[in-house]
């Protein structure tokens, strides 16, 4: 049976994702939608905006925005890594302060589906995430010298990726692209998780002999993040995050599987299984509008 949501969400959370122009500040009202219909209003949203850039958010965006009590704060983003690295903006809006207990962010091309519950995607002492979909980018010896680089010791665990049918388990490789994790936490030298994740990414990123760590960075240095800070990692099953597009794109919603969240990654792909026509309906329950510049206009 699908949980409903109590009037007021209980484990504390605060879920956050990116609204930047000039793509993502228009999908994100989308997800924030769908966050709204899913979860309830017991569950604070945030948006997060680089803010060298937060003057060109379309004043639409911000109005839609509003209307489903989604605040849009800034944080700095220029200077923090060299060169810029746009993917590093979900390890800085990580850093940014947050007061409920959980905190969890999700890429803006996300779509929940389902009724939900926090307390289905927090634990206690955990990150609770997916594992990647793939990890075709590189061999599995690139782990040697990343844990090496960051002097820690590779983790007993192996794990299947979502989208591994067959063969040899992998090292822990997880998608940054849904999370949650203890928003208070801290390790024996008392950082939070947010800063651990920040200082192994800028630990790894300045190894030369890491090759391909761009764009994959913030997702390489996830697994051991969550170590170093202290913590384990409590896998979802894949119906909380449900990756769409890559090999299988064009494939139907697979039957008997009871998905709450897919992350569609384009919007032509949201459309291709059928689920565009709810996001926009979600809008307009919760906005008042099928299309974000649609508002404030007859």
């Amino acid at each position: 049976m699908a949980p409903t949501h109590p009037a007021a969400a209980t484990p504390g959370l605060t879920l956050y994702f990116i609204v930047e122009p000039p793509n993502y500040q228009y999908i994100a009202c989308y997800l924030a939608a769908s966050l709204r219909e899913q979860f309830g209003p017991g569950v604070e949203l945030l948006g997060y905006c680089p803010e060298h850039k937060i003057s060109e958010i379309d004043p639409a965006a911000i109005a839609v925005l509003k209307r489903m009590s989604v605040e849009v704060r800034p944080f700095r983003a220029e200077g923090r890594f060299d060169p810029e690295y746009p993917h590093g903006n979900k390890l800085l809006a990580t850093l940014e302060p947050r007061d409920t207990e959980f905190s969890g962010f999700m890429d803006s091309d996300i779509l929940c589906i389902r009724p939900n519950d926090p307390a289905n995607i927090v634990k206690a002492g955990h990150v609770s995430l997916t594992p990647a979909a793939s990890m075709n980018w590189a061999k599995q010896t690139i782990w040697d010298e990343i844990y090496r680089t960051c002097g820690m010791a590779m983790p007993d665990e192996r794990i299947m990726l979502m989208r591994q049918k067959k063969g040899k388990k992998r090292l822990p490789y997880f998608s940054s692209g849904f999370f949650t994790f203890p928003q208070h936490h801290r390790n024996a030298e008392g950082k939070s998780f947010p800063e651990v994740w920040m200082d192994i990414a800028q630990t790894i990123d300045a190894n030369p002999d890491i090759p391909k760590k761009r764009p994959y960075l913030d997702q390489i240095s996830l697994p051991l993040a969550i170590r170093k800070a202290g913590l384990d990692w409590n896998m979802l099953p894949q119906e909380q995050h449900f990756i769409l597009g890559g090999r299988s794109r064009g494939e139907p919603l697979p039957e008997g599987l009871e998905i709450y969240t897919v992350h569609y990654r384009q919007w032509p792909i949201l459309k291709e299984v059928g689920l565009s026509g709810l996001g926009k309906r979600l809008l307009e329950k919760h906005a008042g509008v099928r299309r974000v510049t649609k508002v404030g206009k007859a």
